[in-house]
């Protein structure tokens, strides 16, 4: 089943953020025990849940790494990766550096993409929308181009 949905959350004065339960349903039929949060693109973070980020890793470990580029990105992507705990409340801790990497202040929006979750600081997302999704049609039509 693919995540879905934009959830609109506040991170506590110890970086905090509660995972929906919708979320953290499609994450995972099992108990869901952790979440990785790592860093995702346009200044956001990518969470996913431990089946999505190994099968994330299983393709990545296929892309030849003998470029600068590919090796300098894993390098980056699995250097700042974190495994994080869910507390009995559904809350993940953010680490302070990738909290930092996507400007996470305390108002933040979770976003459903697919297999896995963004996180984006409020504004970063309302600016992110206020640039593209007058331009929605045009995109979907270059994405689903066959």
């Amino acid at each position: 089943m693919a995540l879905t949905g934009t959830y609109s959350r506040t991170l506590d004065n110890k970086r905090r953020l509660a995972v929906p339960k919708r979320l953290r349903e499609e994450f995972s039929k099992d108990d869901l025990e952790c979440l990785y949060v790592a860093p995702g693109t346009d200044q956001s973070l990518a969470l996913y849940s431990p089946l999505a980020f190994e099968t994330l890793a299983t393709k990545l470990a296929g892309i030849t790494s003998n470029r600068a580029e590919v090796r300098n990105y894993l390098r980056l992507f699995y250097a700042r990766a974190e495994k994080v705990d869910l507390d009995n409340q559904g809350r993940i801790r953010i680490p302070d550096r990738l909290a930092s990497l996507a400007k996470l202040d305390r108002d933040v929006v979770l976003l459903g993409v697919h297999d896995h979750a963004e996180i984006w600081d409020v504004t970063l997302w309302d600016s992110f929308l206020n640039q593209h999704t007058s331009h929605f049609d045009e995109m979907s039509d270059r994405a689903l181009d066959s």
